[in-house]
């Protein structure tokens, strides 16, 4: 079941995500870090109405953030379609204990079902350069790579921007 989180659901959250940065650091893949995600950054989604939980037998074991804004980094992307409303993918995370069993995809479908309902023309994102499986999955989903942003506070590396049309 996905849902919107609540207040208690944040320190689940960050939990996950902490889990993940471990995971992805031993994988030698460095995009999340211990200032990001942040639970600042989390409460924010939050009270936005924009932060929404995976429960799989009542557990949270996963979340993403779902917007219709558009952050300021993301002004130099020539994206594909002109800015209506657009959503916006953040933070997605899968408990490493609950990976490759299809619930990345399930949190995307019901990010992309609810952005068409808002009435969003594409859904843009980004994700790390360094994160095969994460372009990999854009990709086939049929996500188009549009250009790239840096967020030197996480890496040295960019984060490559992809856009959908809904």
């Amino acid at each position: 079941m996905i849902r919107f989180a609540l207040k208690k659901d944040l320190t689940k959250i960050i939990q996950i995500t902490k889990a993940c940065a471990k995971h992805m650091c031993e994988m030698g893949i460095f995009q999340w870090n211990e200032n990001y995600p942040s639970i600042e950054g989390f409460e924010k989604d939050l009270m936005n109405n924009e932060l929404f939980v995976l429960e799989v037998n009542g557990e949270i074991i996963g979340a993403i953030v779902i917007s219709t804004r558009k952050d300021a980094v993301y002004k130099p992307i020539e994206w594909a379609t002109e800015d209506a409303i657009n959503g916006y993918l953040h933070r997605l995370c899968v408990h490493p204990d609950h990976q490759g069993q299809g619930y990345a995809r399930i949190l995307l479908d019901f990010a992309e079902n609810h952005l068409k309902e808002l009435g969003a023309i594409s859904v843009r994102l980004d994700t790390f350069s360094k994160n095969l499986r994460n372009n990999k999955l854009y990709e086939a989903r049929g996500y188009v790579r549009l250009g790239d942003v840096y967020f030197e506070e996480k890496s040295p590396f960019p984060f490559h921007c992809y856009e959908k049309l809904l």
